[in-house]
């Protein structure tokens, strides 16, 4: 099942537009995406997550038809916004699914902000420091001659990024929509200021406390993941207790793309596995 990925609302945050949308009916569930990606990673999961639940999903500030103001859009803002946007939707304790750095944003505003899950699953987060690839670590030594590459360059370079982050590759019509929201001046500036954003920091002001986490949590991994090693998410569930851990096999960091009806199944069963107890 497909549907038409459309984010036709718009919430005012410190000033900047951030996309959203909704589907479904019935309790509230929160789905987030992570970087370089935006909700599109989305389209071919929530359609079948929407006959359980009302479906929330939105772009983060910075990331595809969101503003992307010359600011901090990673960890320092996003559990902010997120929790802004609970209380935008008038939602309580939602169910939420968040991959990569949707899961830090959750996890902060879960542990900083105060913001109440029914239950979480996290899809290959960044949780568990340090992180960053090597093109990570020259992009934030080096930000002003990433960001003032030729388009071409940027391109290349933004195509084989997002290439890597999965098993079996993307179609050319779905990596050009990936591709989108970072070309041009603007989206070039944008994806190399986020990536200059990354910063442990964040991930260690809150990895201490994940045995303070509130709520039923369920982990799933891509078991080829690239990015993020499976090893932290072993490390992780170790540090969450009671949470489930599932790996993906024959997938990579965008389960979303490699395995989509895996994350379906997988979040399904746990939300029925809830409702049992």
């Amino acid at each position: 099942m497909t549907t038409r990925w459309t984010l036709p609302e718009r919430f005012s945050f410190e000033g900047h537009a951030i996309a959203w949308g909704a589907i479904g009916e019935g309790p509230p569930a929160v789905v987030m995406h992570g970087s370089p990606f935006s909700s599109r990673e989305w389209r071919r999961i929530a359609p079948w997550l929407a006959r359980h639940r009302r479906i929330f999903y939105y772009d983060l500030l910075g990331f595809g038809q969101s503003a992307k103001p010359d600011a901090d859009v990673l960890h320092g803002i996003q559990n902010r916004l997120f929790a802004a946007l609970v209380g935008h939707w008038n939602i309580d304790r939602p169910d939420v699914i968040a991959h990569d750095f949707g899961g830090s944003a959750v996890l902060r505003a879960h542990l900083l902000d105060g913001v109440d899950y029914r239950s979480l699953v996290l899809i290959d987060p960044v949780a568990i420091s340090p992180q960053g690839s090597a093109l990570v670590q020259a992009a934030k030594a080096h930000p002003e001659v990433f960001s003032g590459l030729p388009a071409y360059i940027h391109e290349a370079i933004l195509r084989a990024y997002i290439s890597a982050a999965t098993k079996h590759g993307l179609r050319q019509q779905e990596m050009r929509r990936y591709l989108e929201p970072w070309l041009g001046e603007e989206g070039q500036k944008a994806f190399w200021r986020q990536i200059a954003q990354m910063d442990d920091r964040y991930s260690e002001e809150v990895e201490g406390r994940y045995g303070e986490i509130r709520c039923p949590v369920a982990v799933l991994w891509g078991a080829e993941d690239g990015f993020i090693p499976l090893r932290d998410g072993e490390e992780l569930v170790r540090r969450i207790p009671h949470a489930s851990f599932t790996v993906i096999a024959d997938a990579s960091h965008l389960v979303q793309e490699d395995a989509p009806e895996a994350i379906v199944a997988a979040v399904i069963d746990f939300w029925r596995g809830l409702e049992m107890t």
